[in-house]
């Protein structure tokens, strides 16, 4: 594993594809002339609008999504993560898989996770949310995709990040890095993003990048912003605001090894 520059890109996506197409082009080109090697685009980063509107384009939205996120790995010769988007589960179903794909630099696919936690919450501000009346829940663990010159990735998908034996089980499989991508909402953002994000870090001894949405997507939905980078240690390398942008900061093993020779938690684990 060798020392290199991580982007975590935030956005602003609505519900019109080739708008949010463009935008994330935009910002992953930003992220490669700062020298970013991999880069996440974070949850619904292609289409972010009402669900009956998602699943009617589901099919569309998937295809060219797919062929974008290869396009753009290869164009600007970087391994990059489409932090979520809709995949239909088959012909016959009205469901999707809320998908993440990480793509290498030759345009293949790496690694696949259809999220698991699915956002099923009345928050509190008076919004309602129902992620399985559209959404089909993945059952297999996210995978860790194992590369020499990155460290070892793992995959997870926004509310996950509430749920920590999911990345005990990629600290299990000697994960490095972990994506967190996501559509935090404005609400439960502001208090429980960030500590989130920090826990997952320090408690796993692993860099986290969690790209994510910001602002008014759609009718009430607002989501918090504040795309990160965190080492390993829970120190927040790079914060992307409230607007839209790229934060960036570097992995480096040796910050990687020093914190796991200093807190060896991960060795000292009783019920495993």
């Amino acid at each position: 594993m060798k020392s290199y520059l991580a982007a975590a890109i935030q956005m602003t996506s609505v519900s019109n594809l080739q708008k949010n197409l463009a935008q994330a082009e935009e910002f992953i080109d930003l992220a490669v002339r700062q020298g970013a090697e991999l880069i996440g685009l974070p949850e619904n980063f292609s289409f972010m609008g009402e669900e009956n509107e998602k699943l009617a384009q589901a099919s569309a939205i998937a295809q060219e999504t797919e062929t974008f996120l290869k396009t753009m790995a290869q164009r600007f010769q970087i391994t990059i993560l489409g932090g979520g988007f809709p995949v239909p589960v088959d012909h016959t179903s009205n469901r999707v898989y809320n998908t993440a794909l990480l793509i290498d630099p030759s345009g293949q696919e790496l690694a696949r996770y259809q999220k698991v936690h699915l956002f099923d919450v009345n928050v509190p501000d008076g919004n309602t949310y129902r992620e399985s009346t559209t959404v089909m829940a993945g059952t297999q663990l996210p995978p860790v995709h194992f590369s020499q010159e990155l460290g070892n990735i793992g995959l997870s998908v926004c509310y996950d990040v509430r749920f920590p034996e999911l990345y005990r089980h990629i600290a299990y499989k000697n994960g490095d890095v972990i994506f967190v991508p996501a559509a935090f909402t404005a609400f439960t953002g502001k208090d429980h993003w960030q500590v989130l994000l920090q826990a997952r870090a320090i408690e796993n001894t692993c860099y986290i990048i969690a790209p994510a949405q910001t602002g008014i997507n759609y009718a009430r939905r607002q989501t918090h912003g504040h795309a990160m980078i965190i080492d390993p240690w829970g120190a927040i390398l790079a914060d992307a605001g409230e607007q839209p942008g790229v934060a960036i900061a570097e992995i480096n093993p040796s910050r990687l090894e020093q914190v796991r020779r200093q807190m060896p938690s991960l060795q000292h684990r009783v019920f495993v």
